[in-house]
């Protein structure tokens, strides 16, 4: 087993270091917290963009320090003298510090304008630029913390603690992972089966980053979360949760009428709309709670050791009592009494779940090695199905995404063609051919040593493969308005020529 706080690059213990270990991990959080990505998550998309919806909306900051608050508050709480899972905690490491550390950093390598960056960067790494394993945010936070930002302390990343790097890797695996290897049994969350197999949609590690994954994870299982892991993961998903509805009831976007005749459609109906097709689910002439009906199966499909009917019930009813009956039934209006009705059901909602956070039983791959019980459980799928149904599938904001996209697709083709460009690629920004000069550097390194499963590239394909990892990790480490800027620069538009800034 490795040395929780040992780094790949050794560095001499101060005098501050005689508490042990803990001092070494709280270096690691103040060096995330200093770092300029962090910083620029103030300025990239949750899921709805500020200038649209107003300064109150959460952004990527906003919710990595809520997501830290959480955190630590569960951790504190497992690992309390009164804790009667404080023995579990102790025996898997459960440092506060660590927790913090990697909430802080689990969204560092978020790109510009949310989750949609994050698709359409895969695509074009992938089918443009070449790169087999495409673009995942989690593998590029990652690849931030251990390749991209900086420190005095070594050549390349943030040297941080095998703990600490460790517990950033909520997918511990790359694209490349074996999955024939998997069996037919129940997969980790961040793989799924398809009609031609196993996929990869999540991972926390690049191909060239493998072997710093491999090394702080030395000696734990395969596959699973370290404990520090697994608590900023549920963290994440209470955080966003509760905060997504935060914002959608505070910008006018959640309809009380709309959210009502789904879930009364479903608690009136639920025996008839399980006796429905699965294609009479979908389409307008679905009836009310159809939308609900699909969840429960799914969840009955993807999560059996956890997913029951009668608890999947009762999760409605309390969801729809606070929820529909309750914070929406008054619209926000930006006063007093608005602000104190949401700030009371965030604040409600936040501590419930996290007294919710019990150990996963044990065997269930399906979990980390802790999790929300079975009533906090449902009622969080509940919570993120509201986000998911009545605001990311509307047609204005698929409209406003789909523009955001060529966006993304612009600055990607009009980056790689310039560097690409023998008369003309010396004037490109110096950052950007930094990071082409590493990514090109750590691919000529795979080709000498290559963890098991990462493919070894052909030699010739060493200086494209350094090239569109370059433009995507330049792209990628953008503000929202600073990919609209050099999107449209590069197109030729100069209006914004002077928004640019010096980027990362």
């Amino acid at each position: 087993m490795i040395d929780r706080a040992s780094r790949l690059v050794p560095e001499p213990r101060s005098s501050a270091d005689v508490i042990g270990e803990h001092s070494q991990f709280r270096l690691d959080l103040e060096r995330i917290r200093f770092s300029p990505y962090f910083s620029r998550l103030s300025a990239v998309t949750q899921v709805i963009a500020q200038p649209g919806a107003g300064p109150l909306i959460h952004n990527r900051l906003t919710h990595s320090i809520k997501v830290t608050a959480v955190a630590r508050a569960i951790a504190v709480s497992l690992t309390d003298a009164a804790s009667p899972y404080r023995a579990f905690a102790l025996a898997h490491g459960c440092d506060a510090v660590v927790v913090q550390a990697a909430a802080s950093a689990h969204d560092l390598g978020h790109p510009p304008f949310g989750h949609l960056g994050e698709r359409v960067l895969d695509r074009l790494a992938r089918e443009t630029l070449g790169l087999p394993d495409g673009f995942e945010g989690n593998a590029q936070s990652y690849r931030i913390i251990t390749a991209l930002d900086v420190s005095e302390m070594a050549p390349r990343g943030l040297n941080l603690t095998a703990a600490v790097r460790t517990a950033v890797a909520k997918y511990p695996w790359t694209r490349f992972l074996d999955v024939d290897a998997l069996g037919d049994g129940p997969l980790p969350r961040g793989l799924r089966r398809t009609a031609d197999g196993v996929d990869v949609p999540k991972y926390s590690a690049y191909g060239i980053d493998a072997a710093d994954l491999d090394e702080a994870r030395r000696g734990l299982p395969p596959l699973r979360q370290s404990l520090e892991c697994s608590i900023m993961d549920v963290a994440d998903d209470i955080a966003y949760s509760i905060h997504d509805v935060d914002d959608f009831h505070r910008a006018g976007l959640l309809s009380q009428g709309a959210v009502a005749r789904e879930f009364r459609g479903w608690m009136e109906s639920c025996v008839r709309l399980a006796g429905l097709a699965a294609d009479e689910l979908v389409g307008r002439t679905a009836p009310p709670g159809s939308a609900l009906e699909a969840l429960r199966r799914k969840l009955n499909a993807s999560d059996p050791w956890i997913a029951d009917d009668e608890t999947f019930r009762a999760a409605v009813g309390v969801v729809a009592d606070d929820l529909v009956d309750g914070l929406l039934a008054s619209p926000f209006d930006g006063s007093i009494a608005s602000e104190r009705a949401l700030s009371s059901f965030t604040n409600r909602w936040i501590t419930h779940l996290q007294s919710s956070v019990v150990p996963a039983p044990e065997g269930v791959v399906r979990a980390g090695l802790v999790t929300l019980d079975g009533p906090a459980w449902h009622e969080v799928e509940i919570l993120k199905f509201v986000h998911r149904h009545f605001i990311l599938d509307r047609s204005d904001i698929v409209m406003y995404q789909r523009g955001l996209s060529r966006v993304l697709t612009r600055a990607v083709k009009g980056l790689t063609a310039w560097i690409r460009d023998e008369d003309d690629r010396d004037r490109v920004p110096q950052r950007l051919k930094e990071l082409v000069e590493i990514a090109t550097d750590a691919y000529a390194r795979l080709r000498e040593s290559a963890p098991d499963g990462v493919p070894v590239p052909e030699a010739s394909a060493v200086g494209s493969l350094g090239v569109g990892r370059g433009v995507i990790d330049y792209v990628a480490s953008l503000s929202d308005d600073q990919a609209l800027a050099v999107s449209e620069a590069i197109d030729g538009r100069p209006d914004r020529l002077w928004d640019i800034g010096q980027n990362l």
